[in-house]
């Protein structure tokens, strides 16, 4: 089982003496997951570690059935917003899980240094390290310990790609790329005024519904 994301223009923070300059970060993703066959997402994805929110853009394939999704995530109010701007649209669902710092665990093991591309000569490669270990699952209760292996660059620690297992989604292989420091439009991070009035759905949500 392997799902796949990729994560564009991401807005990020921090990982084990391996940190973030920046809290915020703007940056895009590729997600891929193979159950039952290949399903994947590509997004657009805005990081506040101090107001711990995260903002989506994304669209994909799953189950052979394309999708898009613009989505809310407050962490600190326990809420997620679903937004259709075409229609005006709003649905405000319970977050059921915790906010994960985008960081590598103090407990983490280094399993290697590598460089990506070439070292023949100044600017063809970049160097990495790859980072593995066990992390508590995203979920508010019933936690469990879950496997992860993860490369950031050795300069500034800018995620380039993880790969994780949860029970519900199995491996997720997820690339990084065109990461930016700081926050273009902090208004991404509160929701349009046509959700004022949407009314909170019972089905309860976690940071993986928006992929697969």
């Amino acid at each position: 089982m392997l799902n796949t994301v990729v994560l564009h223009n991401i807005f990020v923070e921090t990982m084990i003496n391996c940190i973030f300059q920046d809290s915020q970060m703007n940056r895009k993703f590729r997600r891929t997951s193979a159950r039952e066959g290949q399903d994947w997402a590509v997004a657009k994805y805005r990081y506040d570690a101090i107001g711990q929110r995260i903002r989506l853009w994304e669209f994909g394939q799953v189950d052979n059935k394309s999708f898009h999704a613009n989505m809310l995530f407050l962490f600190r109010k326990a809420v997620v917003y679903t937004i259709d701007y075409r229609n005006r649209t709003c649905q405000k669902n319970p977050l059921h899980t915790a906010f994960h710092p985008s960081h590598i665990p103090h407990n983490a093991s280094l399993l290697s240094q590598v460089i990506l591309g070439g070292s023949s000569a100044p600017g063809e490669g970049l160097l990495v390290n790859t980072w593995t270990g066990d992390f508590l699952a995203m979920h508010i209760t019933n936690q469990k310990l879950s496997k992860y292996l993860a490369t950031v660059t050795e300069f500034g620690c800018i995620p380039v790609s993880t790969l994780y297992y949860t029970e519900k989604s199995g491996w997720v292989v997820t690339n990084y790329f065109n990461a930016v420091k700081g926050i273009e439009d902090p208004e991404q991070f509160f929701p349009p005024p046509f959700c004022t009035d949407a009314d909170t759905e019972e089905e309860e949500l976690d940071f993986f519904s928006a992929f697969f």
